[in-house]
């Protein structure tokens, strides 16, 4: 019994002894292609990117943000001139219901004293 079970972990180490080395065989041969794949595609695309067509996607691209961040700085102060106007607003409110309860404070004060 013990024979048979040496036999099948032998034949189980082997076998995967064997995937070790037909994998490491792959590797070998995967990471030069991999290599040459990246420099390949890395000179075709300093090709393409430094093409006229290419500084021309650029330049359209850059002024397309330049006209979108004048467009939302206008906004900006647009909104920032509303919140001064509120800002403002609210403190004349204020400063009316203050004055306002001053004087009626000051009338009751006047009241209990006669």
């Amino acid at each position: 019994m013990c024979n048979i079970i040496t036999v099948k972990l032998k034949k189980h180490l082997l076998s995967n002894v064997d995937r070790e080395e037909h994998s490491m065989k792959i590797d070998n041969l995967k990471k030069p292609g991999l290599f040459a794949a990246g420099v390949l595609f890395g000179t075709a695309g300093i090709k393409i990117l430094t093409s006229k067509d290419a500084k021309k996607l650029y330049t359209n691209c850059t002024a397309a943000v330049l006209r979108a961040k004048s467009c939302i700085m206008k906004t900006a102060t647009t909104v920032q001139e509303n919140c001064e106007d509120i800002y403002a607003d609210a403190k004349t409110i204020n400063e009316t219901k203050y004055n306002t309860e001053e004087v009626v404070l000051d009338s009751v004060d006047e009241n209990e004293e006669a």
